[in-house]
């Protein structure tokens, strides 16, 4: 599956349809770009918009990006890396549509993507996002997420990720938040609770910014016929220390921000115990902590973690000023999010033993 060196140009938005833009964040994703925006050309929505952020690359992608889609895309250089956050921002700021769609570099959606994500959303003025079913590239069957599931201490994570669809995740519902590798977004609801925030740069920002939605009531729908085919961590390395230090960085972030008190309180408790479980996997061989501590040493390992709760407390008395602002947005009770954990928890063995 290709880009084709001329594909038709964008449709006009016609006026029976919401328009909807469609978000690529790049960057040196050179090797997956055809496949990318070959899916994107090839959908069967009828009014799209395709927005390019290329986040400084150095591998050609924007020569190719010009050579192949010319004016057919909108394409936005920046001239250093914004992170996912960032670039998604300065692609969600400079599209027209009434839904914003982001699709990783690295993924292949179906055909028939959008329209699925659009009818469920359309169904309910309540929704706010939609996430899709997004299976592993490469492994039939097997599936990356099915929207994302939380841990007690801010990490999210594919549900049923590195399980066999076997039919439990065939069915329309509720879902806590989307991943942002596949995800469908509504302008009024962003226009609401604001952007991705830039500080997290890369990793757990979707999980804040559903949870930002949601608790200003919006709800997130589980679409099952909105397939994608990602490629996990094709942009980075799964096990680097840079995204180690970023998830336990910004994990504190989504729980300064978003929890209520009391599970506040008791993340503390719960990271205690991930720690514990994490070291038992990498003496096993078992989880993200094994792979990470192949490729590096415990000490650094522990320097790693130092160095993301210096950077995160740090920004405390920004991100506490942050919380005030959701909280100032809030249309749900404690009760209520007390339930969200409950229906869409991370399990600690998964979290901590599961790739």
């Amino acid at each position: 599956m290709g880009l084709e060196p001329h594909p038709a140009p964008p449709r006009p938005f016609p006026t029976d349809r919401p328009p909807v833009s469609v978000v690529v964040v790049n960057w040196n994703g050179i090797t997956y770009l055809p496949d990318c925006l070959g899916s994107i050309a090839r959908q069967s929505y009828p009014s799209l918009e395709i927005i390019v952020v290329d986040n400084g690359s150095t591998d050609g992608s924007v020569a190719l990006l010009r050579a192949a889609y010319g004016s057919r895309i909108h394409l936005i250089e920046s001239p250093t890396n914004l992170g996912f956050a960032g670039g998604t921002n300065v692609g969600i700021r400079a599209a027209k549509g009434a839904y914003l769609a982001l699709l990783n570099n690295d993924a292949v959606a179906d055909a028939g993507w959008i329209d699925a994500l659009i009818r469920a959303a359309e169904a309910d003025p309540r929704v706010g996002m939609c996430a899709s079913k997004i299976y592993v590239r490469g492994q039939d069957g097997v599936l990356d997420s099915a929207g994302l599931l939380l841990s007690r201490d801010g990490i999210g994570r594919g549900r049923g990720r590195l399980e066999r669809d076997d039919g439990r995740f065939s069915h329309e519902e509720e879902a806590l938040v989307p991943s942002g590798c596949a995800a469908l977004y509504r302008r009024a609801m962003l226009d609401e609770i604001g952007l991705f925030d830039e500080d997290f740069f890369a990793y757990c920002e979707d999980t804040d910014l559903g949870l930002r939605g949601r608790l200003a009531g919006w709800t997130c729908r589980y679409v099952p016929d909105a397939v994608v085919f990602h490629k996990y961590s094709g942009s980075s390395a799964p096990y680097s220390p840079f995204k180690a230090f970023q998830v336990e960085r910004n994990r504190i972030w989504v729980v300064v921000k978003c929890f209520p008190p009391g599970l506040i309180v008791a993340s503390v408790g719960y990271t205690l115990a991930r720690y514990l479980v994490q070291a038992y996997g990498a003496l096993s061989g078992r989880g993200a902590a094994a792979g990470l501590a192949g490729q590096t040493s415990v000490w650094s390992m522990v320097a790693i973690l130092l160095r993301a709760y210096r950077a995160a407390f740090a920004r405390l008395p920004e991100m506490w000023r942050r919380r005030r602002q959701v909280q100032a947005l809030g249309k749900v009770t404690p009760r209520q999010v007390r339930r969200w954990f409950q229906t869409h928890h991370l399990g600690l063995r998964e979290l901590a033993l599961k790739d």
